[in-house]
């Protein structure tokens, strides 16, 4: 219960501190640089190296690279029969394909399972963090811009995002040091993400003009909220796959968009606003749809 009034919370807290004008107008653009440069490579930290790897682990490891896969060809078809721009092209795909499958999704595990399954989420949690790492920035950088891209610049600026610099660092550094010594401090670091990431949507949210962007956010939550568990789920039953870590993958891509997706959405100007909408609302909604999806992967016998 206290996951899901912080969430309420930092929302609406971001939303009223816009409304007073007592931030900067660009004060998010501030709270993105934390999250992007110093909380989401303390997250790689606080997990990868702690992360026993087994084939049984390839199933949500990857379910969130298929959710990607599909919600590209989804938006990538509906844009083009919309004719939408680029940037609005490249904020849907973004915020369609990427599952919150931490800062939503852990509570809401251990509230319908148990912690102990967090170790599951864990696997969908970092391979979707390395999807937005990697081919999400590529997305971002190439809807941002018109001209045709120089693929070293693009390699420069996928090479040198922070938090790909920090799974990176994560999955090697162990390795050859001993760093669980400060696993306190990327705890407290990691920890700062989903408050931070929520506050700064808050402080961007804007329902006014949410009506003309109805189809736009409709089309995106379909997909996220209803179709991409769908699709997991039909996989798990066409492999004969049940057990524990069948339900809690399934149940990971039946979250809402993942938080980070609206900051880097925001960071390249790809309409901000829909993104952000389409973040928040869908937040709201997965509360319901998320209880729906726990109903049938407990009493469906499907998994």
């Amino acid at each position: 219960m206290a996951n899901f009034i912080l969430i309420g919370l930092c929302i609406l807290a971001g939303i009223l501190f816009r409304k007073s004008k007592s931030l900067p107008k660009d004060a998010h653009k501030g709270i993105n640089a934390w999250i992007i440069y110093i909380a989401l490579p303390a997250v790689s930290f606080k997990y990868l190296p702690h992360i026993t790897w087994t084939k049984d682990l390839l199933f949500p490891a990857l379910a969130p690279i298929c959710v990607w896969l599909l919600g590209w060809l989804f938006i990538t078809l509906y844009s083009r029969i919309r004719n939408m721009s680029k940037a609005t092209s490249g904020g849907l795909k973004l915020t369609s394909s990427l599952s919150n499958t931490s800062f939503v999704g852990f509570p809401l595990i251990v509230a319908y399972f148990s912690e102990k399954e967090l170790a599951i989420a864990i696997i969908c949690d970092q391979v979707t963090f390395m999807l937005l790492s990697t081919i999400g920035v590529i997305v971002a950088i190439r809807s941002s811009q018109h001209q045709k891209l120089n693929p070293k610049v693009v390699l420069k600026k996928v090479l040198t995002f922070p938090p790909l610099i920090g799974c990176v660092l994560a999955l090697t550094l162990p390795r050859f040091i001993d760093v669980s010594s400060l696993d306190p401090l990327f705890d407290k670091l990691a920890g700062t993400v989903g408050p931070l990431a929520l506050f700064s949507i808050g402080l961007q949210l804007k329902f006014g003009g949410w009506f003309s962007e109805l189809q736009h956010i409709s089309f995106a939550l379909l997909y996220k909220l209803i179709l991409a568990p769908l699709v997991i789920l039909i996989i798990a039953l066409a492999l004969n796959m049940n057990g524990i870590i069948t339900k809690i993958t399934i149940f990971e891509m039946a979250m809402p968009t993942l938080l980070t997706a609206g900051v880097v959405a925001d960071q390249y100007n790809l309409n901000p606003k829909l993104s952000n909408l389409v973040v928040g609302i869908g937040i709201l909604l997965s509360f319901i749809t998320t209880g729906l999806w726990w109903l049938v992967l407990t009493y469906s016998g499907l998994v």
